[in-house]
């Protein structure tokens, strides 16, 4: 069995898609797997550390306006699809499935032309304008949230699957985990991140919060401000004369062993990326989610609605953030254990646990044999 996965611009894409490579190599140890992505996007970077073979093609996002660099762009493209044709040519693949972002493109296009069984997976309630215009190309549309069926057409054949994660999300032991950030247990532990470069609105409400934070003995905390913010939030932190690296606190740039924070917080304050909505689903993690503003179709404030509508979020919009508005949040729900016992039961019904296993079930009735 022969596949090409390609997805990228975006960890929300290529992640996924590793995901999805790991899990057919998992269940066909003799398929052959290649990675199509961007020369210059990030996966040509991840997916080789990853020990992925990995061919990358040129093109890039069409710009909005008419511009010399629209020129480029298409002339880019169309090279984009030359390559693709010639990559089609000599792999044979038996399957070609997507995760979106701009390079799945030409690479499903080129595949639907060949008559190669092609598979796209969403994993925003919105979609991508990709996915999108591919839908009605590939044998199967793979959906994370139930939500974006009503996205695409009709006659589009579509299922939903989940969000495939890390399978150590959730299977964490939670002493494991206190011990491992030296936490005590019988309190309450407050986990914040924006990602790995960060979200600075979330931190500069937070440095707001740190101040309410220190006098509450009673919650703990565990703060990952990105690498694009951490010094500055440290001496922002020190300008109040609090220091980061108190009893009870972890303030780091980036969490290694994210699913060991997921294990050991009472409530998570985060973006609304769907794939961080997948990992607190499967870690039954209540939120406050403050959507990126600026994301594509504004589609995590769609992925946050849809975990708020099911219980298992609350959301602020970032342009309505406050730290004094997202303490009054956080402090509500902390001191409210019924409420974030019914939000994790809800968080935990949020999306499918086998996702991964769905999706590899569904590439393996697609591919020609």
């Amino acid at each position: 069995m022969r596949v090409i996965v390609t997805g990228g611009g975006t960890g929300g894409h290529i992640y996924p898609a590793l995901a999805i490579a790991e899990g057919i190599r998992k269940a066909q140890p003799q398929a052959e797997i290649l990675y199509v992505g961007l020369k210059e996007g990030m996966e040509a970077r991840l997916v080789p550390e990853a020990g992925w073979d990995f061919q990358g093609i040129a093109g890039r996002g069409l710009p909005r306006r008419l511009s010399l660099t629209l020129l480029k762009t298409v002339g880019s493209n169309l090279k984009a699809l030359w390559q693709t044709k010639k990559i089609m040519k000599d792999f044979h693949p038996d399957l070609v499935v997507g995760t979106g972002g701009f390079v799945s493109g030409p690479v499903l296009l080129v595949a639907s032309l060949f008559g190669v069984p092609a598979l796209l997976h969403e994993q925003n309630v919105w979609p991508g304008m990709t996915n999108k215009l591919l839908a009605r190309r590939v044998k199967r549309v793979m959906l994370a949230f139930a939500d974006g069926r009503s996205h695409f057409p009709e006659s589009c054949p579509v299922t939903v699957v989940g969000q495939p994660v890390r399978p150590s999300v959730g299977r964490v032991d939670r002493e494991e985990a206190l011990g491992f950030f030296g936490l005590e247990p019988g309190k309450k532990v407050l986990l914040v991140t924006g990602g790995s470069r960060g979200a600075r609105s979330i931190n500069r409400a937070m440095v707001s919060i740190a101040e309410k934070l220190r006098e509450r003995e009673d919650v703990q905390l565990i703060w990952a401000t990105g690498t694009l913010d951490y010094e500055d939030s440290l001496a922002e932190l020190r300008r109040l004369g609090i220091e980061p690296q108190r009893p009870g606190w972890h303030v780091a740039a980036y969490i290694e062993k994210m699913p060991h924070a997921l294990a050991v917080a009472d409530l998570c304050v985060c973006r609304a990326g769907a794939t961080t909505l997948a990992e607190l689903s499967a870690a039954g993690l209540p939120s406050i989610l403050i959507p990126y503003p600026y994301a594509a179709e504004n589609h995590q404030e769609f992925n946050a609605r849809a975990m708020v509508d099911g219980g298992a979020a609350r959301m602020v919009l970032d342009k309505e953030m406050t730290g004094e508005g997202l303490w009054q949040e956080v402090e509500r729900l902390l001191g409210n254990a019924f409420a974030l016992k019914e939000m994790a039961a809800r968080a935990g019904e949020a999306m499918r646990r086998d996702a991964l296993e769905s999706i590899v079930g569904i590439c393996l009735e697609t591919a020609w044999r």
